[in-house]
């Protein structure tokens, strides 16, 4: 019976031991990389070679080309890949350690000289090398590499060796984060960090996680969101905070949610939802701009111009005119359900607001590309929205919407605590009758009984902003490790 893969490679890992030279054991401290290499010799003509300056790189092996009296092979480090090279004249008991012992995939540190094939491709010309990983398994194939969507996920250490544009979708994640962590502490705001086990979850109308704490004896919950607590640090006496972190909700999975995703919440006081406007316009233009380098975001081969002002739209007003519905029975729930029955689902429980809601998204926001802010929420949708003082039964909030896809959710705050109440109790009723959690944030009431100032908060889905300036068509492309259903191991 033929040895499999794994076998033959497991047992040059055994030869290497038994040469003393164990692979996990091995220590090796390179002195430069893949692209300084490349950059620093530049200059050198084909055939040129640099041997007055010795250098030490390490990374992983790609290829392996065999010659009979030379290899010519490819290591990939954490910036770049480039080629080795290993002749029989120059060091013969290395060329036959490394063709009997070394495998694409193994990690290797390397002392060597650099010079240019008469090609043209800059490379190391290796003198000593130490093996300091073995890999016991064969990386995908060379030409086809790795493309099925759902063994890239599973195995996304595979997936960044192999496809080097993934791993730039998350240099880009790193620096989009960054940019905004830099971006408010210059104006002015806080970092903070607040509970994500939470005894009432709240900040978001979702279906949270329930977990159970031993010691003491309650249960706790995943937060939906960090908003509640958040304004109570406005209430203590910050003026400007926000937080970067994890937001669980027990959900569906699509290629725009996620179980486990990152959120950026800001809370500013003495301000509204229009400052929020402005803040939003700049931070997204800056950021496009600083990642890709101009204000143009494409998906697909469409591509979209990131200039503001951005364009603001009504959900009411395109409600009543998509849907033909006269503006003075837009607040009539039975004339709603009748009107549109068949056109979106709606619940025996639905008020107007949540109707027209549903027709907005079901029927303009997945059509809206440039960036775009969309008004006039109804009240029975945004329990912690402030009402509009001209149109008590709308909010002041809008959503950022681009490409389909809500980037954004921001409103003025609602700072008065009776109707906070008032709200909460008919949040209540609405949670019993749909199973979830009984309970709200009562505390947070209490706490408001004690003056916010005027506040005006935003929440941000790192995730999908990630999306959005990397081009990427699915959440799961920009988390390094999205959830998924376990293997079936049957």
């Amino acid at each position: 019976m033929a040895e499999s893969e794994f076998e033959v490679r497991l047992k040059k890992l055994r030869e290497l031991e038994r040469l003393g030279l164990p692979p996990y054991k091995q220590k090796f401290k390179p002195n430069t990389n893949a692209k300084e290499i490349k950059e620093r010799f530049q200059h050198l003509k084909p055939g040129e070679h640099e041997e007055k300056d010795s250098f030490k790189i390490s990374g992983r092996i790609l290829t392996i080309r065999d010659f009979g009296g030379s290899v010519f092979f490819h290591i990939l480090d954490s910036t770049d890949k480039i080629q080795c090279f290993i002749e029989k004249r120059g060091n013969e008991q290395l060329l036959e350690f490394f063709k009997k012992l070394l495998d694409t995939g193994d990690i290797v540190g390397i002392s060597g000289t650099v010079f240019r094939t008469k090609k043209g491709e800059i490379t190391i010309y290796v003198k000593d090398m130490k093996v300091l990983a073995k890999c016991l398994h064969p990386l995908p194939e060379k030409w086809h590499g790795l493309k099925e969507i759902e063994t890239r996920l599973r195995m996304r250490y595979l997936d960044l060796i192999m496809n080097p544009e993934v791993k730039e979708i998350f240099i880009k994640r790193h620096k989009i984060i960054s940019f905004i962590r830099e971006f408010l502490t210059e104006r002015g705001f806080v970092e903070v960090e607040t509970p994500i086990l939470q005894p009432v979850p709240s900040g978001a109308v979702a279906k949270p996680f329930k977990t159970y704490h031993n010691e003491l004896e309650m249960n706790l919950f995943l937060r939906i969101a960090p908003e509640l607590y958040l304004k109570r640090l406005i209430i203590g006496g910050f003026d400007k905070v926000f937080e970067i972190g994890r937001n669980f909700r027990n959900e569906g999975v699509s290629s725009h949610h996620n179980p486990e995703f990152t959120m950026i919440e800001l809370y500013q006081a003495y301000s509204d939802y229009n400052d929020l406007i402005e803040l939003t316009e700049k931070l997204i233009t800056e950021l496009s701009l600083y990642v890709n380098g101009k204000c143009i975001v494409k998906q697909g081969e469409e591509e979209i111009e990131f200039s503001p002002p951005f364009p603001k739209i009504s959900i009411k007003e395109e409600v009543i005119k998509r849907a033909g519905i006269p503006a003075e029975k837009i607040k009539d729930t039975e004339f709603l359900k009748e009107k549109l029955k068949g056109k979106i689902e709606i619940d025996e429980d639905d008020d107007w607001g949540e109707i027209i809601v549903k027709y907005f998204e079901k029927y303009v926001a997945d059509n809206i590309k440039e960036p775009t802010f969309v008004i006039d929420f109804p009240v029975s949708t945004s329990p912690l929205a402030k009402r509009k003082e001209d149109d008590p039964d709308f909010v002041e909030r809008f959503e950022l919407y681009t490409f389909g896809m809500e980037i954004a959710n921001a409103f003025s705050e609602l700072n008065d605590p009776e109707d906070q109440r008032k709200r909460f109790e008919e949040q209540i009723k609405i949670r019993r009758m749909r199973e979830l959690v009984e309970d709200m944030d009562w505390d947070f009431v209490k706490a408001l009984e004690h003056g916010m100032p005027p506040t005006a908060g935003e929440g941000i889905g790192i995730d999908r902003l990630v999306m959005l300036l990397t081009g990427a068509q699915s959440i799961k492309e920009v988390i390094l490790f999205p959830t998924m259903k376990p293997e079936d191991k049957t």
